[in-house]
């Protein structure tokens, strides 16, 4: 039984350019595989809701691709079960080019990237847009606390795929957050030079 990913992503044309390129044959085992992973586990669960942001990729009926980057603070895209996830829609430039895209055709792919500790996961599903005025109290569980953002509807997205995706060519980057908390000793023992240097004293320091 194969990967649902494989499934879903080798089609002919996947399959003649993996022949024509020499990794037919390594990309068997995905078509072999036992494991489907369609259900998200610990780890998958862990990674998503740390996430400050992602990638979205939808098609419109004309058959082009949309990719939007949607973020927020870590935990605004939550797990709600093994194979659901979701989050909050917040207002933005009012084009709603996802959503009509979604309203046309469900399916879309993600892709999350941890650029701190490199990692990428990619997901593939099927997307419901539900409005705040017909589900309020979904609106409200996927609404982060304390966000400013307005909330006008939730996306709600089946999974049925999902993919670890090689992460050696991912640029390490660091949010303001992360570099705090890797300088943080750094900040303290500076801090503590400079009183000393001022003629204070510090008990911290020898």
């Amino acid at each position: 039984m194969p990967r649902a990913f494989a499934e879903i992503t080798f089609t002919p044309s996947v399959k003649a350019a993996q022949q024509r390129y020499g990794s037919r044959q390594a990309n068997r085992s995905f078509e072999t595989a036992t494991a489907r992973q369609q259900e998200l586990t610990q780890a998958e669960t862990e990674f998503i809701e740390g996430m400050d942001g992602f990638f979205q990729a939808s098609v419109g009926e004309t058959g082009w691709p949309y990719v939007q980057f949607r973020g927020g603070p870590p935990g605004f895209l939550k797990v709600l079960d093994a194979r659901t996830i979701g989050f909050a829609d917040f207002r933005g430039n009012l084009q709603y080019v996802s959503v009509g895209n979604l309203d046309a055709d469900g399916r879309v792919a993600l892709i999350l990237v941890n650029h701190a500790d490199p990692g990428r996961l990619k997901i593939w599903g099927r997307a419901r847009v539900i409005d705040r005025a017909v589900d309020p109290d979904l609106v409200r569980s996927l609404q982060v606390p304390g966000y400013a953002g307005r909330a006008e509807r939730a996306i709600v997205i089946g999974v049925e795929a999902f993919d670890w995706n090689c992460p050696q060519h991912i640029t390490p980057r660091f949010t303001e957050a992360e570099i705090r908390e890797m300088t943080a000793s750094m900040v303290a023992e500076l801090a503590a030079l400079r009183k000393r240097a001022a003629g204070g004293t510090d008990p911290g320091m020898p």
